[in-house]
């Protein structure tokens, strides 16, 4: 038997035991013509919440033995625990149709740019307790992914114009996240993020000056990090040891940039080359 403490630090506290569910997002909601499922399920709507997060984000099934978070939202979330092993924190990021079992003990669910902050966005973090406990409970039943109809339409996410830019100096910085090469990444140059985005797109607009490049780094990190946590800004205890590194995995995590980009413009790139057409990643 399990128990499933869920908390924010600007939210109430709501504790699950085996066979029930937790649906979380801006506007979740259980069919109200479904009285034996509001029996087990509940719906938690996640307070401030961005006007571009889901209204249904992810719901949390507690079954007798183990603890199941299927993601059902756009808006991705980064799911952190602690292992009894050598390699340590676990760490994955999740995206639509994604599905993760949740550890024994403290998990951190962060959703990405999820919160309201004023005319600003940040990071909300839910931390999820798995404990085992000797209550009864029965079996967890299946829900598809509700949503109220009433709240209003889910808004795009803060993004990069594509193709632009700033859009292929975050490819540039991202690309070992995108490639699976981040084991212990080195993020590029000035000078190499110039030579990519040269080589990627045949034209690098004015990159060739660092200070260029600079300004174009700083605008990708406002996107991925919302003004109250941007780097750049020096937001007050959250110092950044290597900007670049941050700036490169954040692009990657809320997908500013992803590895179909990242395909598709080195594949536009050699057709080019070999003068099979011109440059598109269509």
């Amino acid at each position: 038997m399990l128990r499933v403490t869920v908390r924010g630090s600007d939210m109430p506290a709501v504790v699950l035991g085996s066979g029930e569910s937790l649906l979380i997002g801006r506007a979740p909601r259980v069919p109200d013509d479904r009285p034996e499922t509001q029996l087990r399920v509940t719906a938690f709507p996640l307070p401030d919440s961005a006007a571009h997060v889901s209204r249904l984000l992810g719901e949390i099934v507690v079954g007798e033995e183990t603890v199941l978070l299927r993601w059902h939202g756009g808006t991705e979330a980064q799911l952190s625990s602690m292992l009894d092993a050598p390699a340590g924190a676990r760490r994955v990021i999740l995206t639509e149709r994604m599905s993760a079992q949740l550890d024994e003990g403290e998990n951190q669910l962060l959703v990405l740019r999820g919160k309201q902050v004023g005319a600003e966005h940040a990071d909300r973090l839910l931390v999820v307790d798995v404990v085992r406990a000797d209550t009864a409970a029965t079996r967890p039943i299946p829900l598809p992914a509700l949503l109220d109809q009433e709240a209003p339409p889910t808004k795009d996410a803060p993004g990069l114009v594509p193709h632009g830019r700033e859009w292929f100096v975050a490819l540039a910085l991202a690309e070992p996240w995108l490639t699976g090469a981040d084991d212990y990444p080195r993020p590029p140059t000035n000078r190499e993020i110039f030579e990519r985005v040269l080589a990627w797109h045949g034209y690098a607009w004015n990159l060739e000056r660092a200070q260029r490049v600079d300004d174009a780094i700083r605008k990708v990190a406002a996107v991925a990090f919302g003004p109250h946590d941007d780097p750049f800004r020096g937001a007050p205890g959250r110092p950044v040891r290597n900007v670049r590194f941050a700036v490169g995995r954040r692009a990657a995590e809320v997908r500013l940039v992803t590895a179909e980009d990242l395909n598709a413009v080195i594949r536009a790139a050699t057709e080019r080359r070999r003068g099979t057409g011109s440059w598109s990643v269509s």
